[in-house]
């Protein structure tokens, strides 16, 4: 069985996260997104993945190689430009045989494929796609069905007077490759907007596949950040993680005995935590990093080779790769890019985000 997923995003409401790192390789409890999703994929019967990629292709392969460190097949289809979804799906055409999964690259779930796909060929559909419920659905695609679960009505971002329901399209697929030839080569096409309403119009079996598990778009820091403390609390519990208040630490670690730390808590390697610093979950910390004596950290996540200075707070905050915040500084709600310095007693606007390589104050 394979799986296209459409990994090429620019991932611009990411940044700055995602100037230097593609989305699919930003770090959840410390591993690529995309690493959950393909180890996912391979517990439902999944042995080929096939990425679609276009922005910061080469650290993706390099990431991921062939598959065999996760024990999954992977290929590699790059765009040269703009393909949209299912124009994205087409570029692959050539490597897909049989039914196959498309997935949306910024999805995080613990949907049941091996029932998706028995749903799927049990009706005989053409296109199945999977639904999930949301609080509120006139930021998404409604998808309205009969009583078979067979698609009668597509309704993009609809107005609160036509909602109608609250299920949405979760942006997963099983698709006939047949269906591949109703989009045109080398052009932009998407699947909510052109083909499937097409193959509504010309009758063909499109089902809906519903699903109440967990499922979040990790399209903003808020929501990347939220997937982090959801997993490291324990929900998304089919993805094995049930952290609950454990505080696990990495290799090669050394933490002050006067330090207090609260989780749930995921320390990397080879990180330091210094006298009377206060850590408090839900937090993720990559390795390499330093927290340096009375620093305080809540709430956050932070990635790999960051220091946090001597008395400085760092709350409800990510921080990519190699920030440093200096001594006395503070950041709350912010957002920072690659090799941000925040000078010596220096407070960050709250909720400010700064682009890599910045030095504020």
């Amino acid at each position: 069985m394979k799986a296209v997923i459409l990994a090429g995003g620019l991932g611009t409401r990411l940044r700055p996260l995602t100037y230097n790192t593609p989305k699919s390789l930003v770090p959840v409890l410390n591993r690529p997104f995309l690493e959950h999703v393909l180890l996912w994929l391979k517990k439902h019967g999944v042995d080929e993945a096939i990425l679609a990629l276009s922005h910061l292709a080469p650290p993706v392969e390099d990431c991921f190689g062939d598959g065999s460190r996760l024990g999954i097949k992977i290929s590699y289809v790059l765009e040269k430009s703009a393909l949209g979804t299912a124009g994205a799906v087409k570029n692959a055409a050539e490597l897909v045989v049989g039914s196959f999964f498309v997935l949306n690259g910024d999805i995080f779930s613990d949907l049941d494929f091996s029932a998706m796909l028995a749903f799927h060929r049990q009706n005989q559909a053409r296109a199945t796609i999977a639904l999930t419920p949301v609080d509120n659905p006139t930021h998404y695609g409604l998808i309205e069905t009969d009583s078979r679960s067979r698609v009668t009505r597509f309704l993009e971002k609809p107005r609160p007077e036509e909602v109608t329901t609250n299920m949405i399209n979760a942006g997963t697929y099983v698709l006939e490759p047949g269906v591949l030839d109703m989009i045109p080569p080398s052009q932009e096409y998407s699947f909510e907007r052109q083909l499937f309403p097409s193959m509504l119009a010309g009758g063909d079996a499109v089902y809906a596949f519903p699903s109440s598990g967990y499922w979040i778009d990790i399209g903003n820091p808020e929501k990347y950040r939220q997937l982090n403390f959801d997993l490291l609390s324990g929900k998304g519990g089919q993805y094995g993680f049930n952290h609950g208040h454990e505080i696990i630490t990495g290799r090669g670690c050394r933490i002050h005995p006067t330090a207090i730390l609260k989780g749930p808590l995921l320390v990397g390697d080879n990180c330091s935590i210094g006298k009377e610093a206060v850590i408090i979950g839900p937090t993720v910390i990559g390795s390499g990093c330093l927290i340096e004596d009375a620093a305080t950290i809540s709430a956050s996540v932070i990635w790999q080779n960051v220091t946090i200075g001597n008395g400085s707070r760092f709350m409800s905050s990510i921080a990519a790769n190699g920030c440093h915040l200096q001594a006395g500084s503070e950041a709350i709600r912010a957002v920072l890019g690659d090799n941000v310095t925040i000078s010596r007693g220096y407070k960050l606007e709250p909720g400010a985000r700064v682009e890599p390589g910045k030095t504020i104050g």
